[in-house]
């Protein structure tokens, strides 16, 4: 156990590491990791770099097309769908690839048809919009912990398959993923984030009850694939036991979800900065500057 959480600390690490890296740049000299390990890791940032780069000929075309799409990232707590969102949106312009993370509804929000909050999210053409969570939470959460009637659970499943339907007869792409994890792969990531003092935050009372309740968000799972998977918009299952094979599986498969094709771009020339007799830069006042501590 005391290996598996010290190699999630160091993947946790390698997360940051991949924020800051050179696009080509690998660094293989760390005494921690056997010759073994950094060959792997090698590949993995290689193949990372190579689909972010899709992403971005992705990110060109839905520009171009004017193509609109809606990402679902759902699974249990701890099973990745952060780290798959930051790896997707790390090199995308924000403005095309945004990203929606509700919180939870407030009480005039619990008066409302309940898509309604989500709509005003959907994205307009040339967009991609991904939902950290989303309508969802009817089937897994709020059934779960009995935020919602049965009244309300059985509307949900009505309702929703027709929601989709109709976002797709608008000509918005709809794409579901389910972030599966075993039950000791969640165990060991709680225990990481409660020894980790950088992640404690991630874990709120919601995220230790359903621990307890394993077995009814299994139940909860089961019953909302079985009754939305539909044709025009299915369910893709993702392994994420391994956070980084499940990142990449799902970067691949997002981007073989599209008939993107690298936009010819002109090429960028740099122009010359105009320079006046009569202009003088003026000085920063002391007082204005942060404090060079490093």
């Amino acid at each position: 156990m005391m290996q598996r959480m010290q190699a999630d600390l160091i993947d946790s690490y390698d997360e940051e590491l991949e924020m800051e890296i050179d696009d080509r740049a690998f660094d293989a000299d760390q005494g921690c990791f056997t010759t073994e390990q950094r060959s792997q890791r090698r590949d993995y940032f290689k193949e990372l770099f190579r689909l972010q780069g899709e992403l971005v000929k992705l990110q060109d075309w839905v520009m171009a097309t004017k193509h609109k799409a809606v990402i679902i990232f759902e699974g249990r707590d701890a099973a990745g769908k952060g780290g798959v969102i930051k790896r997707i949106t790390q090199r995308l312009n924000p403005r095309v690839c945004r990203v929606a993370a509700l919180p939870a509804p407030n009480d005039r929000e619990r008066t409302q048809w309940y898509f309604q909050r989500y709509i005003s999210h959907l994205p307009a053409g040339g967009e991609i919009v991904l939902f950290d969570r989303s309508w969802y939470n009817r089937a897994g959460v709020e059934r779960v912990m009995g935020f919602c009637s049965d009244e309300e659970y059985e509307e949900f499943f009505r309702s929703v398959p027709e929601f989709e339907k109709m976002l797709v007869r608008a000509g918005i792409q709809v794409i579901k993923y389910w972030f599966s994890i075993s039950d000791e792969e969640q165990h060991t990531r709680f225990l990481g984030r409660i020894h980790d003092p950088l992640k404690q935050w991630k874990l709120s009372p919601m995220d230790l009850e359903s621990r307890r309740r394993w077995e009814d968000y299994t139940k909860a799972k089961e019953v909302m694939m079985e009754r939305t998977h539909i044709h025009e918009a299915p369910w893709w299952v993702v392994q994420a036991d391994d956070k980084k094979k499940a990142r990449l599986n799902c970067m691949a498969h997002l981007l073989a979800q599209m008939p993107y094709h690298e936009i010819p771009h002109p090429p960028v020339v740099l122009p010359s900065r105009e320079r006046h007799e009569d202009y003088e830069r003026q000085p920063v006042p002391q007082q204005m500057v942060v404090p060079e501590l490093y």
